[in-house]
């Protein structure tokens, strides 16, 4: 086992100090704001400093509620630096959600024990709703404070000691606590590295959108960074959510030759960019454009490929991957440096646990082959299975979690992790065949949800990636129906639409289609489509859009916050 961890990483690229490596944070206006790891390594000493001024210990959790900003990654190496646990949370971005925002919040700082909560003015305005409801006390810091203290001695820890804790998903059950050591995520970071071009013009340089409490933003794009080194351009997802070119912008711009994005994203771009926003694009340096955390469609792939190959990007360049949380991320990665493999299965013989080629079946994308160090299995109830037949993906590696935050284990079978996920191995490669608790099972087939939700995307009045597939049990039996967001004027026909297009698709009729206003669907903290959630709020009748949001109803939830914060910090006044 290696002996790395994060903070001695750290140093070893603050001692080389190049130039050109750290991590450079773009806002909205694509205004660069620069942080080189002498600097980040000189910071995050001062604010390891505030952090023990206020209380914090080595081995005490911290909570991290901050934005995409140079903030987040000193915060979080300060906690590293003294040997704290830094715990990424996601920052109170819906806000036509706050009342979930704040119980989800309170539930993962419940699990995780924080002791402190470290934010920035804005968000922390809203955080004593979250903390006046914890079952233990939680301080409340800003980070404009910890920066005024001297430089704290640092307490490196060991390779096998807990480097942070990342929350899974949560997409069919509540988020749970992954501890990861620093030698899971350095593992997983080196896995990465694999895909380096080995060739003398390559530039070492990376472009991520993706949020920071997100482990494909953090593990997946910090890590690896930090491990070479190199540097990363990061912008803040609502700026990439608002204006997609940016991110294209600033791949061209910064030369980045690999940056990931889930499949939605490659979408949004085909669809919202405008050939004027591209002025002066060459995206032609851009070798590994990674597709994962949420369900490939070869479809995307190859439309975004050829929507932009006007601008130098290559037909190799998407690249599929699979990862989970518990793993510290990365599982497998599609070959690289070649065109993405896809093939067609019957649809029928996917309904009954077995992949048969059928060039007019169902076309699914591979997420490639395991990493250095990695394997994985299929498996059903009486063992392994053979290629061809689906199963239980279940994983081993280097960086496979041990157990939870609260020391219950992890899903193992010995080395072997549980992933929850359903696959196949179809000549050599693995295909993701949709999560176990999500399956829908419709006259005794098997069908995955995410097949019938891509069906509709493309139609007119449909938000593209805004649809969940769920089976209600009826007297008649289980019924498919169909949530969909829709966007712009919606025309009579279009739920009629929707189910002729799941029909000829996947040969599934749906009982119902149920449009929705767009954000009505519930999402965990990364963005995935909580299934589960959506069939229970329908049935609840609280599947309903998000609050209107306006300065009134913001200043009402400031207040409501400090006034909870204060009631809690005061003992005269508790209930």
């Amino acid at each position: 086992m290696s002996d790395i961890t994060l903070f001695s990483a750290l140093q070893a690229a603050a001692t080389l100090n190049k130039a050109d490596t750290g991590f450079r944070y773009l806002d909205r206006h694509e205004k660069e704001t620069w942080r080189n790891f002498p600097d980040l390594a000189s910071k995050t000493a001062a604010i390891a400093g505030g952090l023990y001024a206020a209380g914090v210990r080595p081995g005490d959790t911290v909570a991290i509620v901050l934005p995409t900003t140079v903030a987040f990654t000193d915060v979080f190496f300060a906690a590293v630096h003294m040997g704290a646990i830094p715990i990424p949370l996601y920052p109170p971005v819906r806000l036509g959600r706050l009342d979930e925002y704040f119980s989800r919040t309170t539930q993962m700082l419940n699990q995780a024990k924080a002791k402190v909560l470290v934010t920035d003015a804005r968000a922390g305005k809203l955080m004593g709703s979250v903390v006046a409801a914890t079952d233990h006390p939680v301080k409340i810091l800003r980070v404009a404070a910890l920066e005024q203290y001297p430089p704290l001695a640092p307490t490196p820890a060991k390779a096998d000691d807990v480097a942070m804790v990342q929350f899974s998903s949560g997409t069919t059950g509540a988020p749970k606590p992954v501890a990861l050591t620093h030698a899971h995520v350095i593992a997983n970071a080196s896995a990465i590295l694999d895909i380096e071009p080995d060739d003398d013009n390559f530039y070492p340089a990376g472009v991520t959108w993706l949020p920071l409490y997100h482990d494909m933003g953090l593990i997946g794009c910090i890590f690896p960074t930090l491990l070479y080194p190199g540097s990363l351009t990061l912008l803040p997802p609502e700026a990439f959510l608002a204006k997609p070119a940016l991110w294209l912008r600033a791949i061209s711009k910064y030369k980045a030759f690999i940056s990931p994005a889930p499949n939605f994203a490659y979408a949004l771009c085909t669809e919202r960019i405008q050939d004027d926003e591209l002025h002066g694009v060459d995206l032609s340096h851009w070798r590994f454009a990674l597709n994962g955390a949420e369900p490939t469609s070869a479809n995307v792939m190859r439309a975004f490929t050829k929507r932009f190959a006007p601008w130098g990007l290559r037909s190799s360049a998407m690249t599929p991957v699979y990862g989970l949380s518990e793993a510290s991320l990365a599982v497998t990665f599609g070959d690289a440096g070649s065109n993405f493999i896809h093939q067609y299965f019957c649809a029928k013989s996917l309904q009954n646990g077995e992949a048969k080629p059928d060039k007019y079946g169902v076309e699914l994308a591979s997420v490639g082959r395991p990493l250095r160090g990695f394997s994985i299995q299929i498996r059903g109830q009486e063992g392994c299975l053979a290629d061809g037949k689906i199963g239980r993906l279940w994983v081993a590696g280097p960086s496979i979690m041990d157990e939870y935050l609260d020391g219950s284990p992890a899903p193992k079978d010995g080395e072997w992790l549980d992933t929850g996920d359903l696959g196949f191995i179809f000549e050599d490669e693995l295909y993701i065949a949709g999560r176990a608790k999500d399956v829908l099972v419709v006259h005794g087939r098997n069908h995955d949800p995410s097949t019938l939700e891509s069906a509709v995307n493309g139609i007119e009045g449909v938000r593209t990636g805004c649809a969940a597939a769920v089976a209600d049990i009826t007297g008649d039996g289980e019924a498919v129906l169909l949530f969909v967001e829709t966007r712009g004027q919606v025309g009579e026909t279009l739920a009629e639409r929707c189910k002729d297009a799941v029909m000829a698709k996947t040969g599934v009729r749906t009982q119902a289609i149920i449009l929705l206003q767009a954000g009505t669907l519930p999402r965990t903290s990364s963005g995935k489509i909580r299934r589960g959630e959506t069939l229970k709020q329908w049935r609840d009748g609280t599947l309903v859009p998000p609050k209107p949001v306006n300065a009134f109803v913001l200043a009402g939830a400031v207040v409501k916050s400090t006034v909870a914060q204060w009631r809690r910090n005061d003992p005269k006044h508790h209930d």
